[in-house]
């Protein structure tokens, strides 16, 4: 049997899990059934005898969360794809299907998004093996879940074989329904849940395109061609990328095609698309007293149906009496909802981003290709970091313009360059940057370095950089 290429798209920005994922770093990259993130899961499931290396789609911001992420977990990608904008799912299907093709045109690609929830592994497995035949033959497949409930917030597909068939022809779409069609269609047997998952040759998705959405070929095919190898990245060409219309891949060829097939999967399936849905998943096989759902730091008390999560170390959560609320609470937010609206917790990143606040898309912990730092105080002249730097890495060789800089090492060994001087610094020594100084920090040993950084100035802002040399081709 041919191997499966798994393509991973990796690079929304989903709102409905605020606070725990904003635009800066995902739900996809957050480890929120486990210690594994959902991306790291996704790569997991498809991976091993039948698969063949992922390949990744990305974009700039999110690069070297998914090479760290990768790393930790022992896959190495066949490629990772930046994309220079989004353009939703049908450019970066369609540019998956031409990179597999230049390698062979019959490749089979499995198409998934990173941040689902599929427990049971060997279960989706023989529901991909059950699918190739048909990509082999042609057929785009599909993958439609057993539904088991009337759920609203999924679109649906609509199959000509009865339930105890696994693999049939697809009917038609069914776009997100009301309660009361949803609930018909449940009673109906013949509508499964769309997952947004999809198996089929290189050459089929290439030619469906060219049928059902011609003007994509060119301007994607133009930006594999003028893609730039970049630190082991592939970075699209933006000039014929950017555009491109804004389309799912549903819209541009699926809806479209007549060789389409489902594969049924009965076993249980999430898209974790609201905090509804982690309510659920925590109670998966094993119903929790009275519904109340906590984790370490939170404490109900005589609560029903409720969800309680804190994602900071400090910060401590008790509900009393509560029915049917969500509460979520990270170093820098709280969100309390009904449950009922947790499709609406994408009302309150609006009104963040309306009132301009930092906490609708940032994170105080900021990921860097070197590692991560978090703001533990920012004032109007002074600001205090937490710094922590990966074995081996190193922050570029830069300046700033408007701060200087008190570094004090408090783990590990940090490596110094200040002008001319490069100075060893171990944990309980300092020193000094002064304002307009080129310098870098390294860590030149096997374990993170942490060090808490001061700075003192009339800007404190990020783009406040000089860069000179950066091994990570940052401009």
């Amino acid at each position: 049997m041919n191997e499966v290429t798994p393509v991973l798209l990796a690079g929304g920005s989903g709102t409905r899990l605020w606070p725990v994922s904003r635009k800066s770093f995902p739900k996809q990259f957050a480890p929120l059934l486990g210690k594994e993130t959902l991306f790291q899961a996704s790569a997991l499931r498809l991976s091993g005898p039948g698969y063949a290396a992922p390949l990744v789609l990305t974009n700039a911001d999110f690069r070297f969360i998914v090479t760290e992420q990768l790393g930790e977990i022992g896959i190495e990608p066949e490629a990772i794809l930046i994309e220079p904008s989004g353009r939703n799912t049908a450019p970066a299907v369609l540019a998956a299907a031409l990179y597999a093709s230049e390698q062979d045109p019959d490749a089979l690609l499995l198409v998934a998004p990173s941040d689902h929830a599929v427990p049971d592994v060997a279960a989706f497995r023989r529901a991909v093996d059950a699918g190739v035949p048909l990509a082999k033959a042609g057929r785009i497949v599909t993958f439609g879940i057993q539904p088991t409930r009337a759920e609203t917030g999924y679109g649906y597909l609509q199959v000509a074989g009865g339930p105890d068939q696994q693999t049939s022809d697809l009917e038609r779409f069914v776009e997100k329904p009301d309660a009361a069609t949803a609930q018909r269609m449940l009673a109906d047997g013949s509508f499964l849940w769309n997952a947004g998952i999809f198996l089929f040759s290189a050459r089929t998705m290439i030619e469906a395109f060219r049928q059902h959405a011609p003007d994509f070929i060119a301007p994607v095919s133009q930006a594999l061609a003028d893609a730039q190898a970049d630190l082991g990245f592939l970075r699209l060409a933006p000039d014929p990328w950017n555009g491109l219309r804004d389309q799912s891949v549903d819209y541009a060829v699926m809806e479209k095609a007549d060789n389409l097939s489902v594969v049924r999967f009965t076993d249980h399936w999430s898209d974790l698309g609201g905090w509804d849905a982690i309510w659920r998943e925590a109670q998966d096989g094993a119903p929790a007293p009275r519904g109340a759902v906590t984790d370490a730091r939170s404490t109900a008390i005589d609560c029903d149906n409720v969800l309680m999560r804190s994602d900071s170390e400090d910060m401590e959560i008790v509900g009393i009496g509560l029915k049917d609320v969500m509460v979520v609470a990270t170093s820098d937010a709280v969100l309390v909802a009904d449950m009922n609206r947790a499709q609406d917790v994408k009302l309150a990143v609006s009104a963040l981003k309306a009132r301009d606040k930092r906490q609708a898309e940032a994170f105080r912990r900021d990921h860097r290709p070197w590692g991560w730092f978090e703001t533990l105080v920012l004032a109007e002249r002074f600001q205090v970091k937490r710094i922590v730097v990966h074995p081996g890495a190193s922050l570029s060789l830069q300046s700033h313009v408007h701060r200087s800089e008190h570094w004090i090492v408090v783990s590990g060994t940090a490596r110094v360059t200040v002008d001319d001087h490069v100075t060893l610094v171990t944990e309980n020594q300092s020193i000094y940057v002064p304002l307009g100084a080129v310098h870098r920090m390294e860590n030149p040993g096997k374990v993170p370095m942490v060090l808490i950084e001061v700075q003192t100035g009339v800007y404190l802002g990020e783009d406040d950089i000089i860069r000179y040399e950066d091994r990570y081709a940052r401009t």
